[in-house]
């Protein structure tokens, strides 16, 4: 079984997915994490020396090999992997998997993602509330198209990591 946690960054895949995945007692695996060991650079030096294309290219090659394992796993995507070529139809292919689609609303991204920015290359220039939030809310809306075709949408606005876990669990035919 493989569950891909797909949202927008600051949506809580990482969080959610480790402890996810320890309460399943699967494999924990962070996309993002796993490219910049694949490739010896941070995703944000990969878009700047290398390109989009390029970084797009990698990532699909990295979710082909991860979701080959046949290993019980979580995999936690980055927030555009879903949204580029047939990404999103491929993450819905494979065996024995479900696409969770972690829903946060953009008032609540902007809570979650301003005073952590500077740690987010996407977000880093932008230096008021008010201009972070209207960035959000352009990018859910390019973005939603694609993560709500996900299997299964969890509400994540103001609730405890461990209450998403259970409602994932719960949803999830094993």
């Amino acid at each position: 079984m493989k569950i891909i946690l797909v949202g927008y960054m600051g949506s809580g895949k990482s969080a959610i997915g480790k402890q996810l995945a320890t309460s399943l007692s699967f494999k924990f695996i962070d996309l993002d994490q796993a490219i910049a060991e694949e490739t010896g650079s941070s995703i944000s030096e990969l878009f700047a020396t290398k390109g989009e294309l390029y970084f797009r290219k990698i990532e699909r090659k990295m979710v082909e090999k991860i979701l080959s394992d046949n290993s019980n796993l979580i995999l936690a995507t980055g927030g555009g992997t879903p949204c580029y070529g047939d990404m999103v139809q491929f993450l819905k292919s494979v065996a024995a998997s479900t696409t969770v689609y972690l829903k946060t609303s953009n008032e609540e991204l902007t809570r979650r993602l301003f005073n952590e920015k500077n740690k987010r290359p996407l977000i880093a220039h932008l230096n008021t509330e008010p201009l972070l939030n209207d960035f959000i809310k352009k990018h859910l809306f390019e973005r939603s198209y694609y993560y709500n075709q996900s299997d299964l949408k969890i509400a994540t606005d103001h609730r405890s990591i461990a209450t998403i876990v259970a409602d994932i669990e719960k949803n999830i035919s094993f």
